[in-house]
């Protein structure tokens, strides 16, 4: 049974970075329960009215877009890790090219799947549909071309979850919980990048077009909802001020408390940035929760807040788990000639 688990379930856990998936997942629950929560009639939740089924699908839309982005990633990459990152699944052997390619088409098949039975329930509409097929184009984006680019690719990172999260509310019922998260995870991949001293090197020209862009972003999507009602949802509705929001302000503010702790800490630079980038992905649950406790309720808020430590524990527990595989493996030698 382990010789199962280590040598097949391993390496798609790794290969996929499943661990992490509840973030996404997160974002997706978040913004249906802000859309349920201001939808006259239909109570505080959906799934008074709907039962699970908005919960699975947008959860089925979720794994499926986050292990097709990683998977894709690992499978273009798997050159260059030979040399760089030899245990990772594809270059280790541990998973063939044709089973990873076989795994990206079933993923988005996933997805849209997920995505077209969700689009069917009212009153999502087809927009929904829409916004899974082109999130999995930023995704094939950035993995073949955005993350050579610097800025290109910081900013898209920011329009995955940005797009990603909209899936489940087309119609933005908060639209600051999407921009947080577009602003949250470009600004936070930017400082992880340049801690990490990743290349091509990021210089001050990269940082201040990211900021500009990210001004400019927010900018266009707050116009467009001044501009128009998306699907009967007022604008002001969307944009209002609300007591709710001291408690992401309250998240966003304790998060970069904590990455200047972590920098302090570090033994490296790259193992801040590295620390830095995990801790801000995990804190898209934070957010999250914040944002349901302040519109919806602190029920509900616990429920989101609940994949928090079930996604840390994902994370150790595959680490634990790569490190005990890795110590009980033979090891390969070489002659030297």
């Amino acid at each position: 049974m382990l010789s199962l688990l280590s040598n097949r379930v391993l390496p798609l856990l790794q290969l996929t970075r499943l661990a992490l998936v509840f973030t996404a997942i997160a974002d997706g629950w978040c913004n249906l329960l802000l859309f349920a929560r201001l939808q006259p009639g239909r109570g505080v939740s959906i799934f008074d009215a709907l039962g699970p089924k908005p919960f699975l699908l947008t959860a089925g839309i979720s794994v499926g877009l986050y292990a097709f982005g990683m998977a894709l990633n690992d499978l273009i990459d798997r050159r260059r890790d030979l040399s760089i990152a030899p245990n990772r699944p594809l270059p280790s052997g541990r998973i063939s090219p044709a089973t990873a390619q076989l795994l990206c088409i079933g993923l988005v098949v996933m997805a849209l799947l997920c995505g077209f039975f969700y689009s069917r329930l009212e009153p999502v509409g087809p927009l929904s549909l829409v916004l899974v097929v082109f999130t999995a184009m930023l995704i094939v984006f950035y993995d073949l071309a955005g993350k050579y680019l610097v800025t290109p690719g910081l900013i898209t990172l920011g329009l995955i979850r940005f797009f990603h999260s909209l899936i489940a509310a087309p119609q933005m019922p908060v639209l600051w919980h999407s921009l947080l998260l577009l602003d949250h995870i470009a600004i936070v991949s930017m400082v992880a990048y340049g801690w990490e001293q990743k290349r091509p090197a990021l210089r001050n020209r990269h940082r201040w077009l990211l900021i500009g862009a990210l001004a400019i972003l927010n900018l266009m999507v707050i116009g467009l909802v001044l501009a128009r009602r998306l699907d009967r949802m007022p604008a002001s509705v969307a944009l209002r001020f609300e007591p709710g929001l001291l408690l992401p302000a309250i998240a966003l503010a304790g998060f970069w408390t904590i990455a200047v702790f972590i920098r302090a800490t570090a033994d490296t630079p790259r193992h801040a940035g590295q620390r830095l980038m995990l801790t801000g992905l995990l804190w898209l649950i934070v957010y999250d929760a914040a944002f349901v406790a302040g519109y919806v309720s602190l029920a509900w808020a616990g429920v989101i807040a609940l994949l928090l430590p079930i996604a840390y524990l994902s994370v150790l527990t595959m680490r634990w788990w790569s490190t005990i595989v890795s110590l009980t493996q033979r090891p390969a030698f070489r002659r030297v000639e």
